[in-house]
This record gives C-alpha cells, structure tokens and sequence, in this order.
C-alpha cells in the first residue's frame, strides 16, 4: 500500500521526456499539482515560476546539469524551504556525495519506486519540514 502525502507542488525536472510526463501523470492521479521541465536551466526558471513545494530533477542534463542547477536554486533563498530530491540513474557514492553537496535532500534511484516516493513526501509537511 502507497502510504499517501497530502497533496504537493511538484516540478519534475527531466530530459527524458517520456519519463518526465509518465511521472508528472502519476503523480497528478495521486493528488499533487506537477509542471515539468526538460533541463536544469528551465528548472531554475521554473522554480522561480511555479513555486514548487518539492523539485524531483536528473542530475545528468544538457546545458545545466542537476548539480548545478540545484546550487542555483539553493542560492534564492526565496525559494526555501523547498525540497530538491536527485532522481537519476547515478548510484555510486561519489553521486550520492555531490548530490547532497549541491543541496538536495534525497537522492533516489531511477526507476523511482512510487511507494519510496510516496513515503518520502509524506515525511515533509505542508511547509517542506520533515513532521515531528
């Protein structure tokens, strides 16, 4: 059973687009308002635009990879406390390591797991702090 968030704004960040709008699908029929975009540059223009509670991004994009654009999303404090969560194909240590040095706060592995997914949000309140 998919343990249920409350309901999220939520960009998903790919440059896959069949697995951007397979995600974004599903996660809209489980209840969350979702964009998409397809490389790191439009992720900080969309982060700016959409006000998403939670950014699910691949690292590795054309023009600005997720490292990159995760620091520049960090870096509009604005923008907090928005949660940043890897969602990529890259699993080795090193991966791990750079993604939390950029700022992001999970580091899933592609495919996603929904319930993993499901559960990790329903951790994060409605403000983005993890629930006490």
């Amino acid at each position: 059973m998919i343990a249920k968030s409350a309901p999220r704004r939520i960009l998903v960040v790919d440059d896959n687009c069949d697995a951007a709008n397979t995600l974004a699908r599903l996660l809209s029929l489980l209840g969350h308002h979702v964009d998409t975009a397809r490389d790191g540059l439009e992720a900080v223009a969309r982060a700016e635009t959409f006000r998403a509670d939670v950014i699910l991004m691949d690292i590795g994009m054309p023009r600005l990879d997720g490292y990159q654009a995760a620091r520049r999303i960090r870096e509009q404090a604005h923008l907090q406390p928005l949660k940043l969560v890897a969602l990529t194909g890259w699993s080795q240590e090193e991966h791990r390591r750079r993604s939390a040095e950029s700022g992001f706060d999970a580091h899933l592995l592609k495919p996603v797991d929904v319930q993993v997914l499901e559960s990790l949000l329903a951790e994060w309140s409605a403000d983005g702090t993890p629930k006490s």
